[in-house]
């Protein structure tokens, strides 16, 4: 149980989070969609709340909350600062990569998401991650 823990922690590092909440501004979220009652968009409006620019990613391209969506993390024309990753646990890995091949400063996989191997990679890029947790939660432990 100890070695759960350790990574755990590793995968939920303070300054990582720090960094991300504090010093990013610009938040692609990967799984956007227009409905209000998906956990995406109630966190994303929080974002938009705290400042943050939010950045749709979702394959229709749609507009959500007055932000034009894209349909791939490739397709957005300016830098990105955090990928915040809203899929599944077995689909979220391709987007950290993708993350990374984009130049983006951070990655973020919400809470229930986790994929050892993209953080493994992700980290060892350079690029800081979090798996497991959410803004909204790290937000309140401030």
């Amino acid at each position: 149980m100890a070695a759960m823990t350790t990574a755990t922690s590793s995968w939920q590092d303070p300054e990582a989070i720090r960094f991300m909440l504090e010093d990013c501004h610009t938040w692609a979220v990967v799984g956007l969609s227009p409905d209000p009652s998906r956990t995406a968009y109630q966190i994303a409006a929080l974002l938009q709340q705290r400042g943050k620019r939010v950045v749709p990613v979702h394959p229709s391209a749609e507009t959500v909350l007055g932000e034009r969506g894209f349909p791939t993390l490739a397709d957005v024309p300016f830098p990105i600062d955090v990928v915040d990753v809203f899929r599944r646990s077995e689909a979220a890995g391709e987007f950290a990569d993708q993350a990374v091949a984009v130049g983006a400063k951070a990655v973020w996989f919400q809470l229930g998401v986790v994929d050892e191997a993209a953080f493994e990679r992700t980290t060892g890029a350079g690029v800081p991650m979090v798996m497991d947790t959410c803004p909204a939660i790290e937000w309140r432990r401030r």
